[in-house]
């Protein structure tokens, strides 16, 4: 449970760090390293480094989109009605699990990695 702590917040605070420079994949090869630095479960690893990503990516995008009282956000959740509903928090659901999924995939690649070293 220890690493599970040590892994969320390294990807967290890192993969913030990271895209506000870099694209934003570059928290993929974040959350590989991590994966392969910090030993977990499969499953766990997975675990760690979608919700990391998931929380990072649905809450700054709620914080980018409320500085324009989520006008750009509403356009486009309208734009996106079939999968959003015309809803902006579904629209940043969305991007959480898109985010999510890209993170948890290169943790768990990492982490299946570095079992292959033993």
């Amino acid at each position: 449970m220890k690493n599970f702590f040590i892994s969320f917040l390294l990807i967290l605070v890192f993969s913030y760090v990271l895209q506000l420079f870099l694209p934003w994949w570059s928290m993929v090869i974040l959350t590989f390293i991590v994966g392969y630095s910090i030993e977990q479960k499969s499953y766990l690893a997975f675990f760690t480094g979608f919700i990391a990503v998931f929380i990072l990516w649905a809450g700054y995008a709620y914080f980018l989109s409320s500085a324009n009282d989520h006008l750009l956000a509403g356009k486009v959740a309208e734009l996106m009605k079939a999968l959003t509903g015309g809803k902006t928090s579904m629209l940043f659901l969305i991007t959480g699990l898109l985010g999510g999924v890209a993170g948890g995939l290169g943790c768990l690649t990492g982490s299946l990695t570095a079992k292959l070293r033993t």
